[in-house]
């Protein structure tokens, strides 16, 4: 599993704390998590991508974007996600459809290149 953490500028302490909060910071066995600028992608501060591992994606899940991931309860929430094996393998909690958004088809493809 992969955990992206951007924004709108270049990756900050803040950016990569988000990584750390989330339980990934290290490289953990169950992911890993980079930070980068999105120049291209979406115009959304504090921006978490969480890509599925391999089994999620076999299990037919996909990247979750969210937006606006700049609080302490948030990052907890996403890392419970996470340990429980994200998307594709357990059901976010409920309170993140509040940070959920859809980018376009070309932001989507950025992260895979």
């Amino acid at each position: 599993m992969v955990v992206v953490v951007c924004g709108l500028d270049a990756p900050s302490r803040e950016h990569r704390g988000v990584g750390a909060d989330v339980g990934l910071g290290q490289g953990a066995a169950r992911g890993q998590s980079r930070t980068g600028r999105r120049e291209h992608g979406p115009k959304r501060a504090d921006v978490v991508v969480v890509q599925p591992s391999a089994t999620g994606r076999r299990a037919g899940g996909r990247p979750v974007w969210l937006g606006l991931v700049n609080d302490r309860d948030a990052t907890a929430d996403i890392a419970a996600w996470i340990e429980s094996g994200g998307p594709g393998i357990a059901e976010p909690p409920t309170i993140l459809d509040l940070y959920t958004f859809s980018p376009s088809r070309r932001v989507r493809a950025e992260l895979d290149e």
